[in-house]
């Protein structure tokens, strides 16, 4: 929880004035016993009716002064808390940015999302708590304790026993319940992954009728959560009823003491409802202080969760070079000089031996089966994931030698997955390229063939996109995402899969826009169409991770099998032909 604290320093001044306003309503609580007692023992004993008027408005002003002192508390205390949930979201927001896609792939999307949402609710809301209730509650306890020894010795005796009976329970309950927190959180991790997973998958599970399955499944989770969450609440309801057990204990003894005080004639009848005053004020404030800690106690155990996200540290260390060098001399834009990788918790290697070069201005098709590793030999150039073993040169450099924002920005990557994000088409071009101008917008647009289909919308470069673009069909999304792509004027082009939606004519359209671009752009398609890549200035055959041929398509067609197969498979004709 220290590591976090760091994000509430720019609210020290609210984080001091919030608690010692709730002091200062505290101190004021402290004196309305004794003005009670005096009502009763001068106003009402004497029948003085100017002590009680005065008494009377003593108190009224203590209940004024009280309230405006606990309003500005709590408007302190949430501004503070708010302002610190705010800085630590956006921070732990941050931090997962920088993170690789290795840290990612590993800690899991429902998790994070748990800790940025749930979790740093849950420390707000006790860092809420804490800065009203954690000294006042505390302070109004022994002081109630003190001010019962100003009235009578003996008596007071009764509240040194009672406290620590109550401080065993509450902390002790508080110790028992921290580890049951945890498990809660990861029980609603896990019914939030597969939340999402239904969600975003519910199409294919009402096509495959899996709804009663999945269902059961869900149920089944929510069960386990509803148990924990149960068990631990029972530990943390078990509070309450014990402190009051203590306290109305505590009461019992202190009446039949104070009675027998007060026949003696040892006290006066108003100290004992002095006393009696000062005892409910402690359970109260216990009870509050109880309700204070099981809330803390979510909160500590979120704040360990949220530090474990800050605790992990990209594996990707970031290059000192600031300037891609495209206009060196002789190098070629991209060369893999014995490259491997093996993902995290993979292992065997992904990608094995991986040897070739790409030439500046070249066209680069990659080709082979399913699960063969083509994605994972383009992921490799703008630093998605690193290669662990061998080097991936861009212009002479290693990869790793360039400041990462600064590799990227020379790298136009359109994924295999389409993704488009709730806006305008422009706003999602904008993404490539913040300062583009309608011109480029427009340019990207004709290249990327998704101009037929935008100027049909209406508001064109206006329209709406939906979530997830699926106001659009596939092609339409892939053509945007090219076009995204495109308004970078990026100097590598990594095109994976990404012409997969669209028909043959309109494939053919888009490489050769490509190929007329004015710069001298190198550009890589991944693909399963050889179709795609057949025109290409040289193709990379993949199989099982490793390269398993290189050379234009009619090199590999006269002497690569897995080429061969490929190529025949999908032009069966050319196969009868030759």
């Amino acid at each position: 929880m220290r590591s976090l604290l760091k994000y509430i320093k720019d609210y020290r001044k609210e984080s001091i004035l919030a608690p010692l306003f709730k002091m200062l309503e505290a101190s004021f609580e402290l004196m309305v016993p004794l003005v009670m007692a005096s009502i009763i023992d001068r106003g009402i004993a004497h029948n003085d009716t100017g002590q009680i008027i005065r008494m009377g408005l003593v108190l009224v002003l203590l209940a004024a002064v009280g309230l405006i002192s606990a309003v500005t508390a709590q408007y302190f205390s949430a501004k503070a808390a708010v302002g610190f949930a705010t800085k630590l979201r956006a921070a732990l927001f941050a931090h997962i940015q920088g993170l690789s896609y290795t840290e990612l792939d590993t800690i899991g999307t429902s998790t994070l999302i748990t800790r940025m949402t749930s979790d740093v609710n849950q420390l707000q809301n006790g860092v809420n708590l804490t800065l009203r209730l954690l000294l006042r509650s505390p302070f109004i306890v022994f002081g109630a304790m003190i001010m019962a020894f100003t009235v009578d010795v003996r008596a007071a005796l009764i509240f040194v026993v009672a406290i620590p009976l109550l401080s065993i329970v509450v902390f002790g309950i508080m110790f028992a319940s921290i580890p049951l927190y945890k498990k809660v959180q990861a029980a609603l991790d896990r019914i939030l992954g597969r939340t999402r997973e239904n969600l975003a998958g519910a199409r294919v599970i009402r096509a495959f009728c899996n709804e009663e399955a999945e269902t059961a499944d869900f149920e089944q989770e929510n069960e386990l959560l509803l148990n924990t969450q149960v068990f631990v609440g029972k530990i943390s309801a078990a509070m309450n009823p014990v402190t009051y057990i203590i306290i109305n204990v505590a009461l019992v003894v202190l009446l039949w003491t104070g009675a027998v005080r007060v026949d003696n004639g040892i006290i006066t009848q108003g100290a004992v409802v002095a006393l009696v005053n000062y005892m409910s004020q402690i359970l109260v404030e216990l009870v509050k202080l109880a309700n204070l800690i099981i809330q803390l106690t979510k909160a500590l155990a979120c704040a360990k969760r949220v530090e474990g996200i800050f605790a992990i540290t990209s594996s990707m260390e970031d290059g000192r070079l600031t300037k891609s060098d495209e206009n060196a001399d002789g190098s070629p834009a991209i060369v893999y000089d014995h490259v491997g990788l093996t993902y995290s918790g993979g292992g065997d290697e992904s990608l094995t031996d991986i040897n070739f070069t790409v030439k500046r201005g070249e066209t680069v098709g990659i080709i082979g089966g399913t699960g063969s590793g083509k994605t994972s030999v383009v992921n490799l150039i703008p630093r998605f994931y690193d290669a662990t073993r061998g080097t991936v040169r861009i212009y002479g450099r290693d990869i790793r030698d360039y400041d990462i924002e600064t590799l990227r920005d020379t790298i136009g990557v359109v994924p295999q997955k389409a993704v488009l994000f709730k806006g305008t088409i422009r706003e999602n071009l904008l993404w490539g390229n913040e300062n583009a101008s309608d011109r480029d917008i427009e340019d990207a647009l004709r290249i990327s063939q998704a101009k037929e289909f935008v100027d049909t919308k209406d508001g064109r470069l206006d329209f709406m996109v939906a979530q997830g673009g699926k106001n659009l069909s596939g092609g339409q999304k892939q053509r945007l995402t090219i076009a995204r792509a495109i308004v970078r004027k990026p100097q590598i082009l990594i095109l994976d899969d990404s012409a997969s939606a669209l028909d043959f004519a309109t494939d053919a359209k888009l490489r050769a826009a490509i190929k007329g671009m004015e710069n001298d752009m190198t550009v890589i398609i991944v693909s399963q169409r050889a179709a795609s890549i057949q025109y290409a200035d040289q193709i990379v055959v993949m199989d099982d991770g490793a390269v398993a041929g290189i050379g234009t398509h009619e090199e590999l067609l006269a002497g690569n099998e897995i080429y061969q197969e490929i190529y025949y498979s999908q032009f069966p004709d050319k196969k009868a032909a030759n």
